[in-house]
């Protein structure tokens, strides 16, 4: 026995033989192919794979859950002696939230938009726990300190869109915490995270499993998160079960194929080009200042966009980086400032704007799941920019809508008639490359839009851009807390803290030492395929 199982005794979660279908295309379809999953109390489990591997499918079913069109076919789960899948709805609705909660992996799309957010955090532990209200304020406003949420005390009285992404989805994982449950389902909680907000997010996740000696299920496309994170790695592909170690054993010497395939990822990095000298910008941002009612959010901000190249803009959750976008594409009008697009003031509000100028600049949003509309198919979703703002219909309209499909590796035959609730996140975030594509724009402005996507779809979708580029020569700001994206597609890059440009440069320029000491803060706050490397982490800036 290893020394991480060693620790875990104690079976929790005993999942045996599972088969899991989906309704698509008039017929159903398998999603998880006989999985056998064991989790002892204390213990994380890392589920890893591609997009559409099935691993939020299992994770959903270590609670009894299926979404809409899905299916257990076949298998058993059992939870401390409690059969899941036999168990009648009000029974499962005592145990979720109370000894097993779920974080998602879109926050944005999981908050009541209508409550604020401490009523919506103590809800289950008033309910199901039996503890006083002012109780579980009290406790909710611990776990926010705990979890780094700015003015602690006060934040729970804030609507969910009063907050950032990274801050929602910190709110959404002390919400987990609550009654401090047996289990927990992490589904990417640190995908909508910058990498310093990250850390202090995955050292809280960590602490409070090991003080709580709660069971956790962390389900991540990030490697060196889960090498942080769990004590074993569970490795899915088509839904079935590719390999399964103890983490160190895993990460020093993975034995399958595609395991191997997936440590070897994110080698791609392009050429970066040199800023034209002979001609004006496409974009410029003129000394923008904005706010969101009396909260300044942007002050001072300026930068410039050359045709053909990428812009990269980093910085921590509450930068100013998406402001900064809802600044660009007309969605927020700034206090000062203007946008100038081909040497031409753009209207500060997108209802002024003309039509040449809306299809001119292309938005792909960070949240998919707040951004596809759940009631239209994949033809509409991209077939509507296609009909307006070229005219296409008909056949031509379909032969385009199935070019910008296969473009972005989602064969047509197959997701052609699907809703978005049909697909998984990976797919999501594709069919909104695809919709910016349609437009045929000369700026995409892509905000976080590999987040979503694991290590192997995000590096196709890389040079998915990066060859669209260079065919069309359409010009990106790449907005991402990724530090490796931005090596990897940028050819300028903006570093932004707190509303303001930090710092502003060549790649090569911003990503060689000396570095600014915000600069230094980010890109040493990237998480390394180590499993000691959070705690080394952690040590060095207690001893700064």
């Amino acid at each position: 026995m290893s020394t991480e199982q060693e620790k875990h005794t104690d079976v929790l979660l005993e999942i045996r033989n599972l088969h899991l279908e989906g309704f698509s295309d008039e017929k159903w379809k398998p999603i998880v192919r006989g999985i056998d999953l064991t989790l002892h109390r204390g213990e994380v489990l890392g589920l890893i794979g591609e997009s559409g591997a099935g691993k939020s499918t299992l994770g959903l079913a270590a609670m009894g859950y299926t979404k809409d069109g899905c299916r257990i076919t076949q298998g058993s789960i059992c939870f401390d002696g409690i059969d899941l899948i036999n168990c009648s709805a009000d029974e499962l609705r005592q145990l979720h939230g109370l000894r097993i909660a779920y974080v998602a992996q879109s926050a944005a799309a999981s908050f009541n938009p209508a409550h604020r957010l401490i009523d919506q955090h103590i809800e289950t532990a008033i309910r199901n726990g039996g503890i006083k209200r002012q109780q579980a304020k009290a406790e909710a406003v611990e776990l926010y300190r705990i979890l780094g949420l700015p003015d602690p005390e006060n934040i729970g009285q804030r609507y969910p869109h009063q907050l950032s992404g990274g801050q929602l989805q910190r709110a959404m994982t002390a919400m987990a915490l609550a009654c401090h449950p047996d289990l927990i389902i992490f589904d990417e909680p640190t995908t909508a995270l910058d990498v310093t907000t990250q850390i202090d997010v995955l050292a809280a996740i960590r602490n409070a499993v090991s003080r709580f000696h709660t069971a956790a299920i962390y389900i991540t496309h990030d490697l060196a998160v889960v090498a942080q994170m769990a004590d074993r790695i569970m490795v899915l592909r088509y839904g079935q079960l590719a390999e399964e170690a103890p983490t160190r054993k895993m990460l020093k010497a993975p034995e399958n194929p595609y395991t191997l395939s997936l440590w070897a990822v994110r080698c791609f990095k392009s050429e970066a080009k040199p800023r034209p000298t002979a001609e004006a910008p496409l974009l410029a941002i003129e000394n923008i200042s904005a706010s969101y009612g009396k909260n300044p959010v942007l002050s001072d901000v300026s930068m410039q966009l050359f045709k053909g190249q990428t812009l990269a803009v980093i910085g921590e959750s509450g930068s100013g980086k998406s402001t900064t976008a809802r600044v660009i594409t007309g969605l927020l009008q700034p206090d000062q400032g203007q946008v100038l697009f081909a040497g031409e003031v753009l209207p500060k509000d997108f209802r002024q704007r003309s039509k040449t100028q809306l299809q001119q600049i292309q938005m792909i949003y960070q949240h998919p799941d707040t951004a596809l509309n759940p009631r239209q198919r994949i033809n509409e979703i991209i077939g509507r920019p296609l009909e307006f703002y070229l005219g296409l219909k008909g056949a031509a309209k379909e032969q385009r809508i199935r070019e910008l499909l296969s473009m972005i590796e989602l064969d047509p035959e197959e997701f052609m008639y699907r809703r978005p609730s049909e697909l998984s996140g990976g797919q999501k975030q594709r069919v909104c490359i695809a919709r910016a594509l349609a437009a045929e724009p000369e700026l995409i402005i892509c905000d976080e839009v590999t987040s979503a996507l694991d290590q192997l779809v995000a590096e196709g979708i890389l040079k998915l851009l990066k060859q669209v580029q260079e065919q069309l020569g359409v010009s990106y700001l790449f907005i991402t807390h990724d530090v490796a994206t931005v090596r990897a597609i940028s050819d300028e890059v903006v570093i932004m803290q707190q509303g303001k440009v930090v710092d502003y440069g060549a790649r090569e320029a911003i990503f060689k030492p000396p570095f600014k000491p915000y600069t230094d803060l980010l890109f040493s706050s990237e998480p390394q395929m180590d499993p000691d490397w959070l705690d080394t982490h952690l040590a060095r800036q207690q001893a700064n």
